[in-house]
């Protein structure tokens, strides 16, 4: 069982221009874990920082500046913490808060939306291409922008999911529950005939069994986590930053959470795997 601790405090470290500093992701929970996941295997000489704002999850049903504030707020935290490159692994953050992001902290800043719209227009064989994402990333437009500006001819269905994070969230991936609400909710995108459906919110990931059961096993799910991963490996060689291969035995991993330290230790254990041995608490 992971160990878990309680006090946490903010710390600069140098180096980020050589490399030295670590990664940091962060989301409005668990759910980021499924990009953390392909970002250690693709850089395994890499250290990271986590931070799972799960005491204000979700982000999909609230206002879109409540959003910014909230990604604003951990951006410049994990600066603090001497990140040299962030990773938005949430979704609604990524449609409404990276431009506020990008002009906020000094370091590279890498969202999950394009990646995953790339991944899909890539595998797409009919044109035909499905997006689920939460009420806030639907509705913020960013799948449709970026889609008519990296393949204008496709033609893309779009389907916001409410409640499947609070069921992941809850641990509860393959209840009837469960299955019964993404039967009503994805039923745009099956009537649409996609060949290729985005998850839109690196919570879905989780769900997958029971979202490829309701669509169809016809259809290609694309989890925006490994092309994300890609994405965080060109822009470090690219500027710079990547750590030495050497490093990998000095890597580590940190996670911090704002919600309950021993719920996230046990969730993130199941999702992510041996690598959360800690868990930090943080307070608003």
């Amino acid at each position: 069982m992971s160990a878990v601790e309680e006090p946490v405090g903010s710390r600069r470290s140098e180096g980020r221009s050589e490399g030295r500093g670590p990664i940091g992701v962060f989301d409005s929970g668990v759910g980021g874990l499924t990009v953390l996941r392909s970002l250690i295997d693709l850089l395994p000489h890499e250290s990271f920082v986590y931070f799972g704002d799960t005491a204000r999850t979700p982000y999909g049903p609230k206002p879109a500046d409540e959003v910014v504030k909230f990604s604003m707020e951990i951006a410049d935290l994990l600066f603090e913490r001497g990140v040299k490159l962030l990773v938005d692994a949430c979704n609604t953050s990524t449609a409404v808060a990276l431009d506020a992001l990008r002009e906020r902290v000094d370091v590279p800043i890498v969202g999950v939306i394009e990646p995953g719209m790339r991944a899909a227009i890539s595998a797409t064989r009919t044109g035909r291409v499905g997006v689920i994402g939460t009420v806030g990333t639907i509705g913020s437009g960013a799948y449709q922008r970026a889609a008519r500006e990296i393949a204008p001819e496709v033609e893309l269905v779009c389907a916001a999911c409410p409640g499947f994070v609070e069921f992941v969230e809850a641990g509860e991936l393959d209840s009837e529950q469960v299955h019964i609400l993404a039967e009503r909710l994805l039923a745009p995108v099956v009537a649409a005939q996609v060949d290729t459906l985005v998850l839109g919110c690196t919570h879905y990931p989780l769900l997958a069994r029971t979202i490829a059961d309701v669509v169809g096993p016809d259809v290609v799910l694309v989890s925006s986590a490994d092309e994300t991963a890609f994405t965080v490996h060109r822009r470090l060689h690219d500027e710079q930053l990547a750590a030495a291969p050497l490093a990998a035995s000095s890597a580590r991993h940190d996670f911090l959470t704002s919600g309950d330290v021993a719920w996230f230790a046990e969730l993130g254990g199941r999702f992510l795997g041996p690598e959360v041995e800690t868990v930090q608490a943080w307070r608003w």
